[in-house]
């Protein structure tokens, strides 16, 4: 099963994760909400800051991903998507999104209230 950390709390984030958890297979995924519920934090022993920033995922193996490694698990495991998961995972293109998912998450980091934590 692939574990997913994501920010409920953000609009955006929210959004994405809610429409992939209708196109996904239910037993592939657990989607944990982190930003309301932190507790899920602890068996993965990342602070809340760091989860709120990028994007985690775990795969079967608890292997950790994070940001557009995150995102290509996730791809890779849903229909249609594994498509673009193949191209995102070209050294070249997954270079250029990782630059540009860092700078758009330090942004989004920064201006949302509840992503100010200890």
């Amino acid at each position: 099963m692939i574990k997913v950390l994501y920010d409920g709390k953000c609009g955006l984030c929210n959004k994405e994760i809610s429409y992939y958890k209708k196109i996904a297979n239910n037993k592939k995924f657990k989607w944990l909400d982190i930003a309301n519920n932190p507790k899920d934090l602890e068996e993965y022993k990342i602070k809340q800051s760091d989860a709120l920033l990028y994007l985690h995922a775990f795969d079967s193996e608890n292997q950790k991903y994070i940001g557009v490694d995150a995102f290509i698990l996730i791809w890779k495991n849903l229909n249609y998507w594994n498509y673009l998961a193949v191209i995102a995972a070209l050294p070249i293109i997954k270079s250029l999104l990782s630059i540009i998912y860092k700078k758009f998450a330090r942004y989004r980091f920064n201006k949302l209230e509840h992503c100010i934590v200890s």
